[in-house]
């Protein structure tokens, strides 16, 4: 018997895959583990700063402040550890608490509860400091430019009036090629309309598909990327601090200083890491979220799902497994169903972009790739119909339509930080994240 447990939600299951020709485990490669982050934080933030003079140097008794972090969904990176070990060391400096607010970069996805924003920030820094959800529809966003590209940025005020420091967490993306850094900004801290117009640039203009320079690990060329970083600069950052986890969320590197380098650092310590290059590609793939919150709703869970369909055979089979105790995530995700149904989804999406709908569509091009799709989730059979997906209620019932014999397998627990590569795209990729 060859039985794999994968986590689920916020439990475990387990696969049989006896009689397979061959199966191999795709991990994430052999990660560091901070042992004291406190330290190597602090260092971070003197004279380890990357390309920056130390923190100290760029702040002061008086001094108003914003500290971006991420929503409830990216909260397996422990921002809430970091932000208060910031505030701690911005309070040596001189700092008020009452002059630091927290902003919790949400772009469109849904507000944090009171409890949830306690959680996110720490209980130190939630007791006192102000720490707030930004409104991608708040009238009173405002406007600081607009890119090269002709995005106008409008963003929170606490983002276009106080000095700003931000914590993120890097990870492959599937449109802007990795997470964190200038994606905290746009879309984390944008209007609605900025986000559309910065993320309609994923479709390419003449065709309805992804536009090619468009995806994870891409950079030099992506217009989603490009356009990311020139609204960052125009809230200008003063300080940057990305943080890289390993598969158990414990932090594996943690990187400080100007915020383009810094997260450019982090980016290609996660392409070292993350990025896995392989020989061939296997005739069946299972694929785990890695559990709770990575598998949250199926707008988060899409990255364990394009990660691994580039480890499948054009033609073979996926097996998904995402929870989604909060279902689609964005409220118009499954809204997406009734165009393809109706054979308009080309019109639609261009005439209505949406960053649900475009995710929608990139899962359409990701299952496409299988010739049988099959998915362990508490998401109603009835909302998924249509998409390509078969839902199976146990891995049992996900076994018994499955012949594995003779079949080349890949198993991969982690599939939302995990990136296959074909050999030939590893080094291209690895050149990239080093800007």
């Amino acid at each position: 018997m060859a039985e794999f447990e994968l986590k689920y939600g916020k439990g475990s299951v387990s696969f049989d895959v006896s009689g397979a020709a061959s199966v191999d485990t795709l991990l994430e490669n052999e990660m560091p583990v901070i042992d004291d982050l406190e330290r190597e934080l602090l260092h971070g933030l003197g004279d380890g700063a990357i390309n920056s003079p130390p923190l100290r140097e760029l702040v002061s008794a008086g001094d108003k402040l914003c500290i971006i972090i991420s929503d409830l969904t990216r909260f397996w990176m422990r921002q809430d550890i970091v932000c208060e070990l910031l505030v701690r060391e911005l309070e040596k400096i001189g700092v008020r608490d009452e002059d630091i607010a927290v902003l919790v970069a949400l772009g469109t996805h849904r507000k944090q509860t009171d409890e949830e924003l306690e959680r996110l920030a720490s209980s130190y820094v939630y007791s006192r400091c102000q720490v707030v959800n930004h409104d991608c529809d708040s009238p009173e966003l405002v406007s600081v430019g607009r890119t090269p590209l002709g995005t106008e940025l409008k963003v929170n005020p606490l983002a276009a009036e106080r000095k700003v420091i931000v914590i993120s967490g890097t990870v492959h993306h599937l449109m802007a090629g990795y997470g964190g850094g200038r994606k905290s900004i746009l879309p984390g801290v944008a209007a609605r309309s900025s986000i559309r117009e910065n993320h309609r640039r994923a479709l390419d203009e003449m065709k309805l598909m992804t536009d090619l320079r468009v995806g994870s690990g891409r950079l030099r060329a992506n217009p989603i990327n490009t356009d990311m970083e020139s609204a960052a600069a125009l809230v200008a950052p003063i300080f940057g601090i990305s943080i890289v986890v390993n598969s158990h969320s414990q932090h594996s590197g943690i990187f400080c200083g100007d915020f383009h380098s810094a997260w450019l650092a982090s980016c290609a310590f996660c392409q070292k890491y993350y990025g896995l290059p392989i020989d061939h590609e296997a005739d069946i793939v299972i694929a785990s979220c890695n559990g709770y919150p990575k598998d949250i709703n199926l707008y988060q869970g899409v990255k364990t799902l394009l990660n691994g369909v580039r480890a499948m055979k054009k033609g073979g089979t996926f097996v998904f497994l995402a929870e989604c105790c909060e279902g689609g995530g964005a409220p118009d995700f499954f809204d997406w169903i009734k165009p393809l149904k109706e054979g308009r989804l080309e019109t639609a999406l261009r005439s209505g972009f949406t960053i649900a709908g475009y995710i929608f569509f990139a899962s359409l091009e990701a299952i496409a790739k299988a010739s049988k799709f099959y998915m362990l989730t508490k998401i109603p059979a009835a909302e998924l119909d249509g998409m390509g997906i078969e839902v199976c209620a146990t891995p049992e019932e996900i076994m018994r339509r499955i012949d594995f014999t003779g079949k080349s397998v890949y198993i991969i627990p982690n599939g939302g930080s995990l990136l296959p590569q074909l050999k030939e795209d590893y080094a291209a990729l690895n050149a990239e994240a080093k800007g």
